[in-house]
């Protein structure tokens, strides 16, 4: 195979000629798909700016959608010190007065004096009772000490609610002892502990052997106590500091007991909740009005549109929102049928503002039927979510139009590729074509040369020379 180089012929450029007719062939082609590149990347980053945008809205949505939330009732303690109190949506307005006589307590029980945790104790099986359920524990020789019993017990899988515990402790005499303490993990009365044994010495009672654990053979270190509250003078009793049936919709959770001494509750609509809601609903509202403006926003001085400029999906569900949030609410219980009428009122660019005196208005006029209007089945709230699920949600019009612009983007990808091997065989055919050019132009200049050099050596010249 000949070895070609470029030009050697001629002297002309030939491979700077083929390139710049190479580059000037594939240009405008590059061009193209490096504008529709930028473009497909540019509506992918403003769509994830709107997808961006409306989920935060969507997220927005959250609390609104949950009408016993939007329901709230507030509770308030005279006193926080002695009891705090919560309110549900169930619970009516209304003042009580608190008194806190006792705090309901769990039982806790000693055992005698042994001179370490790891002295024996004897063998045989503990019962363990508390609220009515009990467990067995086995004693052998493995676990015989206090400190094996001790663990034995909170390891039981069937423990009903009993922690047991060492302390070592001062004998009186200068020197200490260990003891096994058993904690009511419940309190009230009705989860005292009680310990029954089988010995394996034969006595179960006695105070040798495993019977010192027994009930009888315990020393009562703090008794179980059930509450003990007065509502307006009228008593109750719970074996818990935590009374959620005393009054409809409110729990109380006790502190501290004042004998004597009462504490107003008040129990009240949620108002304050009720105008945050709102107020949140209207932020985010207009966070996403202000950011599809941008999206969508032309510049008349410089000529320069948003990526989402004229976008037909920004325009659908733009078009909708505002749709749901300007309409009526339709099949919703109570007497407010849209926005505006409990002053959430519509500018005139598109944003909203509260009206707080006709807020505060329908919140005293109807205080149920505003959460009814954002929250029920057909309330606002649940149908605009509904609808953005549709556009933020798996597989959403929005995901699908990003995956179509991907795709879009892999095309233009491969024409890329096919661009390039286009322009690899021109070049490749323009070098062959030059090339013989070359060739053909080094022939000719080498024969001129030949035909030079023979007239000059002609009779003639050599005569006319001589001369």
């Amino acid at each position: 195979m000949a070895i070609t180089s470029t030009g050697i012929g001629s002297g002309i450029d030939v491979g700077g000629i083929v390139s710049q007719l190479v580059a000037a062939e594939g240009r405008p082609a590059q061009n193209r798909l490096d504008r529709r590149e930028a473009e497909a990347q540019a509506t992918i980053s403003a769509l994830g700016s709107l997808k961006s945008v409306l989920n935060e809205f969507k997220a927005s949505l959250a609390g609104l959608t949950d009408l016993d939330a939007f329901q709230a009732r507030k509770a308030t303690s005279g006193d926080s010190s002695v009891f705090t109190a919560t309110a549900d949506q169930t619970a009516s307005a209304g003042s009580y007065q608190i008194e806190v006589e006792r705090l309901a307590q769990g039982q806790k029980l000693r055992s005698g004096d042994f001179a370490d945790a790891d002295t024996a104790v004897g063998t045989g099986t503990l019962t363990i009772g508390t609220g009515g359920n009990s467990f067995d524990i086995a004693v052998d020789a493995g676990n015989n000490t206090l400190a094996g019993i001790r663990d034995a017990i909170n390891a039981s899988p069937d423990n009903t609610g009993v922690t047991a515990t060492t302390v070592n402790v001062d004998d009186g005499a200068g020197g200490t002892v260990s003891r096994l303490i058993l904690t009511s993990d419940e309190t009230g009365k009705a989860n005292e502990i009680t310990v029954s044994t089988v010995d394996d010495d034969g006595n179960n009672i006695d105070a040798a052997g495993l019977s010192q654990l027994a009930s009888g053979n315990l020393t009562q270190l703090q008794a179980a106590e059930d509450s003990l509250i007065r509502i307006d003078g009228q008593a109750v009793t719970r074996s818990s500091n935590t009374i959620d049936d005393a009054i409809d919709g409110v729990t109380l959770s006790l502190k501290n007991a004042e004998v004597g001494s009462t504490n107003t509750l008040d129990v009240a609509l949620n108002t304050g909740a009720v105008k945050a809601k709102v107020n949140a609903f209207v932020k985010s509202y207009n966070e996403l009005i202000n950011t599809t403006n941008q999206l969508q926003a032309y510049d008349s001085e410089t000529g320069r549109a948003g990526p989402l400029q004229g976008d037909s999906t920004l325009r659908t569900v733009m078009n909708q929102l505002r749709r749901e949030v300007g309409g009526s609410v339709e099949g919703v219980a109570g007497a407010f049928q849209s926005l505006g009428a409990i002053g959430v009122e519509t500018q005139r660019d598109g944003t909203l503002a509260v009206d707080d005196g006709k807020l505060n208005d329908a919140i005293d006029a109807d205080f149920a039927s505003i959460g009814e209007m954002f929250a029920s089945e057909n309330g606002v709230a649940n149908k605009l979510d509904d609808l953005l699920d549709g556009y933020v949600g798996f597989n959403g019009i929005l995901s699908s139009r990003t995956d179509s612009l991907n795709n879009r983007i892999d095309g233009i990808n491969d024409d890329r590729e096919s661009l390039s091997r286009r322009l690899q065989s021109l070049e490749s055919r323009l070098l062959d074509q030059f090339n013989a050019m070359d060739a053909a132009v080094g022939q000719l200049q080498s024969t001129g040369n030949y035909l030079s050099q023979q007239l000059n050596n002609l009779p003639f010249n050599n005569l006319a020379g001589n001369k």
